[in-house]
């Protein structure tokens, strides 16, 4: 039996995990809908399930993980008329920066990456599965809506019966609502709407409406029932609670097995988000702190946890990655996979098993550097090196991390502080010390810290 016990949202408990097919998962993610560049919020929830599945596949499972691409909805649309572009234009540029941040913070491309607007198809075919059920009507505006009240079981994810539960931020209340709770299947096309979003169907030309979306790519990458299906803690309602409603009123059946949801991050007490306008971009983060320090700082806290941003804390990160690294430069690591009955990996694969327990784990990571400053224990090392890389962590050169530039910064070059490593160190022996702490004062004063060893050579890095 496995070890790995899951919080599941909709259970309101951990439970083991037992996969529909031995040795293999099927988990679908809820991703980016593109028209902006990606927040620290994105890369929390991106994050999250990329050390789920870097987990998943270090424990053995073949895993089919796919994670899709809203680029259709009113958002992109009102932003490509704004632009004077096309959608496909914007949704393309914006995709290839989302790529780009990702790849920067070490996020492992999912196995499929599907784009909304190429399983239009599937989803005029689930909305007429819903139709024939009883579960979907064309209302007086040409929309298709979702009858809510038709579904007993709606409101399970979220834990609110229907009486309690009010439509959702991206439902639109009209009049063409047989109830208020219902939500739209297949929006009707307007004539001010690019030609690009219109598509023709049984109740006329239109788009889908972005809950069916995600049903229908999930449906026809992974099957009507898979593993495990996630996301943020913000989708939790209305979108999953609809995506339940849609599969699970067209096909009859459950349609995910483990529902999991990441944590918000917060800035000043309040959740970050574009439409707060709180939110700071990967890519101004990155101008001002290394992607693994990024990296870092998000796994310290547990993926259900809410996560307080603030440069202090990325700074706290900074230096807590450059001790595990320093041991890394102190004690190189011996060659080799690693030895999952040693104490220390013990621990690790007990904490990620344990709903995927990031701070324990790395609490482990610091345990394993005390004992390599010990010991100087190569073989220590090398756990030390790949436990962490399970997580995405210590895969550089300990001299590439400790020496590099981050970002934009001008940064003092090598070759000036090797001059000036080597012209402290002739004032040290001409006794002239006044000239030697000048020196390391200036080099502090640039963002260099120098590290005296025993033999008498000099260490550098970078603050």
């Amino acid at each position: 039996m496995s070890n790995l016990k899951i919080y599941n949202t909709l259970a309101r408990e951990k439970q083991t995990f037992v996969p529909m097919e031995a040795g293999k998962v099927r988990m679908y993610v809820c991703g980016m809908t593109i028209y902006d560049y990606c927040h620290i919020g994105h890369a929390r929830m991106m994050m999250a399930f990329d050390v789920i599945y870097r987990w998943l596949k270090a424990s053995g499972y073949d895993v089919t993980y796919v994670r899709n691409i809203t680029d259709i909805e009113d958002k992109i649309i009102r932003r490509a008329v704004e632009n004077g572009e096309t959608i496909s234009q914007l949704t393309t540029r914006f995709t290839r920066y989302m790529d780009e941040d990702t790849g920067a913070l070490g996020i492992l491309p999912a196995d499929h990456v599907p784009r909304a607007t190429a399983y239009v198809p599937q989803m005029l075919s689930l909305i007429d599965k819903l139709e024939e059920r009883g579960l979907a009507y064309l209302a007086e505006d040409g929309d298709v809506n979702y009858a809510v009240r038709n579904f007993p079981s709606y409101g399970r994810l979220s834990g609110k019966s229907l009486d309690d539960l009010r439509a959702g931020e991206r439902v639109d209340v009209n009049v063409g609502k047989r109830d208020p709770l219902d939500f739209v299947l297949w929006k009707a096309s307007k004539e001010s709407e690019p030609e690009e979003v219109k598509w023709d169907s049984k109740w006329g030309k239109g788009r889908p409406g972005w809950h069916i979306e995600c049903s229908a790519m999930a449906c026809a990458l992974l099957g009507e029932q898979f593993d495990i299906h996630g996301g943020g803690a913000d989708l939790q309602f209305p979108h999953h609670e609809n995506e339940i409603a849609q599969s699970e009123g067209a096909f009859g059946h459950p349609m995910v097995n483990y529902w999991i949801h990441n944590g918000f991050v917060r800035l000043d007490n309040e959740k970050m988000s574009k439409s707060l306008g709180n939110f700071f971009t990967i890519r101004e983060v990155l101008k001002k702190f290394d992607a693994e320090v990024i990296r870092f700082f998000i796994l310290r806290a547990h993926y259900r946890s809410p996560l307080n941003y603030s440069d202090v804390h990325l700074d706290d990160a900074r230096v807590a990655l450059t001790r595990l690294y320093t041991a890394l430069g102190e004690v190189a690591a011996e060659p080799g996979a690693t030895d999952w009955s040693e104490a220390h990996a013990v621990r690790f694969a007990e904490a990620m098993d344990d709903d995927f327990n990031t701070p324990v784990a790395m609490a482990v990571l610091f345990d394993l550097v005390t004992e390599v400053n010990r010991t100087k224990s190569a073989a220590l090392a090398r756990q030390l090196k790949s436990l962490a890389g399970v997580l995405g962590l210590l895969e550089r050169a300990p001299r590439q991390f400790l020496q590099g530039a981050v970002g934009d910064a001008e940064q003092t070059g090598e070759a000036a502080v090797l001059q000036a490593i080597g012209a402290r160190a002739d004032a040290k022996k001409a006794r002239d010390f006044a000239l030697s702490d000048k020196i390391r004062a200036e080099l502090l004063a640039a963002g260099i810290v120098l590290e005296d060893k025993p033999d008498g050579s000099t260490n550098w890095r970078r603050a």
